[in-house]
């Protein structure tokens, strides 16, 4: 380094300001004395920050502090902690390691971790001394006083702890920065051996920390929930306030869109506590152990009388297959974390970034067997997904709510390595009728992917939405218009292929030539109609035909008309009059779509100037 000093310093002047730069600044040091080129005085830069022979160390103070937090870890009181196994469950800061224990953050439990016993993928964690001075017999005029015998606070419902102790360490609650599968992202995770998980002041406060620091990186969230919700013999300060318990869900509400949002829940979620899942983008339940509801089982036999098992109230089936509340279903809590990893890699860290690719792979089936696969008949079913193992990167096809609204398939991919969402129709299930709650899947799974530049693919086969006074009553022109709002305001590359039938408001509902789609390519066996041909003659010529008394000749002209109306609707029609954009070959449909994203991949579309639509 060099220094230059006025021409009037000394020798000795400028031997002390090069030796004592050096020392602060810790590199050599030239002094020049005015303009001479030569320099005054040097000095070298110390070989070490501190001298060898300093034997400075820790004293009782860091030994005392690393005794707190060795006990902070030890969570809550050793008898909760031992009941977990039977329930099925890790202690948290097993679980943590179980997410972020690896080198890099992507090992399993029992892998290595940092020097100060976290595990190696958690960058920092906050808040280990939140409620300290509640509990600790370390905290300021607590001495002497045990961490023992104290009154057990319940979770909201009554459905807490068990009276008889006041261990609160993190206020059984943690949340912190880690590198889970290569990503950066923010957690939470609740400590259920701290009076069940229950949310209470300081860990309200870290929770609503943790989110709005997320709004300001832009990096996802991890919710690792097991809590049965507020504190209720600890409300004060937490409950109604402004940055109170409430907060949550309007930080949910501004993250929503901007950062992806995933929630694996690990136990009984009751009341505010369930709101958490049903926020997050993505919902992970594992069986034989989470389970969500407005109010416990308790509560709904005092407000209503009626009897209920948790299970049947707010288990993984119940929300699996008729409330559409979960996305995903874990076996256990190592397979609710690989499902977490497959996840996030079909999605950017924050809105306004692109999906991450990855390098392509051939799909599972060959692309030859499409055109054999799609019966001629349309009445006939065959499995969407048999389609999507043609069409899209091996090992790539990952389902959502597989259980819920089965008529549609909504499922993330890859094509040539490139993330694509997939609404698919499923002949297999009531013909790929649409029905509410397959509409209603449909809608928020478009509006995920848009938000999150994922692509859109549309594989339509379906006869239309469903008619009858049950889908009225279960508001099917309700939930199908979301999804057509869905498709009509998704500003993402959309591609839609007619593979077989394409009647009636299903082509508007699957990105049919009206809704801004980048390409609608179809298959020979594809037809666009206002119905299909059954429907359309028993609409238009049911009386024609019954006043013809000979059956053979009713039966024939019956055929014909049938014959005459599939040509109006055939798929050449549609192509010879610019309705679509293309016919392509079954063999080719892979690779033609594989062109189509990568040539629109950077497309824009604006929506009006408006603040935002009224219909979702």
């Amino acid at each position: 380094m060099r220094v230059h000093v006025g021409a009037a310093a000394t020798a000795e002047e400028a031997e002390a300001i090069a030796r004592s730069l050096a020392e602060h600044l810790g590199v050599d040091v030239d002094v020049h004395v005015g303009e001479r080129a030569e320099p005054a005085a040097s000095a070298e830069s110390p070989e070490t920050a501190y001298p060898l022979d300093d034997d400075l160390g820790p004293t009782d103070r860091e030994r005392d502090l690393r005794a707190e937090i060795d006990d902070i870890l030890e969570g809550g009181p050793e008898k909760y902690r031992e009941r977990l196994p039977e329930q099925g469950k890790l202690f948290v800061r097993d679980r943590l390691d179980l997410w972020f224990g690896g080198e890099g953050g992507t090992g399993g439990a029992g892998d290595a971790s940092a020097s100060d016993g976290a595990p190696a993928g958690i960058h920092f964690e906050d808040g280990k001394f939140a409620a300290f001075d509640d509990w600790h017999p370390n905290a300021p005029g607590r001495a002497g006083r045990g961490s023992e015998g104290g009154k057990g606070g319940e979770g909201a419902n009554g459905e807490g702890d068990e009276a008889g102790s006041d261990r609160l360490p993190g206020d059984g609650l943690l949340t912190g920065a880690a590198e889970f599968e290569g990503r950066d992202v923010h957690f939470m995770a609740n400590d259920f051996t701290v009076k069940a998980g229950s949310m209470a002041a300081k860990g309200v406060e870290k929770f609503l920390r943790m989110q709005q620091r997320a709004l300001k990186t832009g990096k996802p969230v991890l919710y690792l929930m097991d809590s049965s919700g507020g504190r209720i013999d600890q409300q004060s300060g937490f409950f109604a306030n402004r940055e109170g318990i409430g907060k949550y869900y309007y930080n949910h509400s501004m993250l929503s869109g901007a950062v992806p949002q995933i929630c694996v829940l690990y136990g009984p979620c009751i009341a505010g506590a369930a709101y958490t899942p049903v926020f997050a983008d993505f919902t992970v339940m594992v069986e034989d152990m989470s389970a969500m509801a407005i109010a416990s089982p308790r509560m709904v036999k005092m407000v209503t009388g009626e009897e209920i098992e948790m299970g049947e109230l707010g288990g993984p089936r119940v929300h699996a297959e008729e409330s559409g509340s979960a996305d995903l279903v874990a076996r256990d809590e190592e397979h609710a974390r690989e499902l977490v990893a497959d996840l996030i890699g079909y999605l950017p860290d924050k809105a306004g970034e692109k999906p991450p690719k990855r390098e392509t792979k051939p799909p599972k089936y060959s692309p030859e067997g499409i055109d054999e696969l799609i019966p001629e008949s349309p009445n006939r079913p065959y499995d969407a997904r048999d389609l999507l193992d043609r069409i899209a990167d091996a090992e790539s096809v990952f389902e959502l709510k597989e259980g819920y609204g089965p008529e549609i398939v909504t499922a993330f991919c890859r094509i040539d390595g490139r993330p694509v969402g997939v609404v698919a129709n499923q002949p297999t299930e009531r013909s790929g009728a649409i029905f509410p709650d397959a509409a209603e899947k449909a809608a928020e799974f478009i509006w995920t992917c848009d938000a999150y530049e994922v692509p859109l693919l549309y594989l339509c086969d379906t006869p239309g939405f469903m008619a009858g006074s049950g889908v009225e009553k279960d508001a099917i022109l309700e939930k199908g218009k979301k999804m057509i709002y869905a498709t009509s305001s998704a500003t993402v590359p959309k591609q839609t292929v007619v593979v077989r039938k394409a009647y009636g408001a299903g082509i508007y509902a699957m990105g049919g030539p009206a809704y801004d789609p980048e390409s609608v390519i179809g298959l020979p066996s594809g037809e666009i109609g206002i119905m299909g041909p059954e429907a359309a003659i028993n609409a238009v010529y049911a009386r024609k035909l019954a006043a013809i008394d000979d059956p053979e000749e009713r039966a024939e002209t019956e055929a014909r008309l049938r014959e005459e109306y599939r040509e109006d609707i055939d798929i050449h029609r549609m192509a010879s009059e610019v309705v679509i954009d293309e016919i392509v070959p079954p063999s080719t449909l892979r690779d033609e779509l594989a062109a189509r994203f990568a040539f629109y991949e950077d497309v824009e579309k604006d929506l009006p100037d408006r603040k935002h639509g009224t219909v979702i």
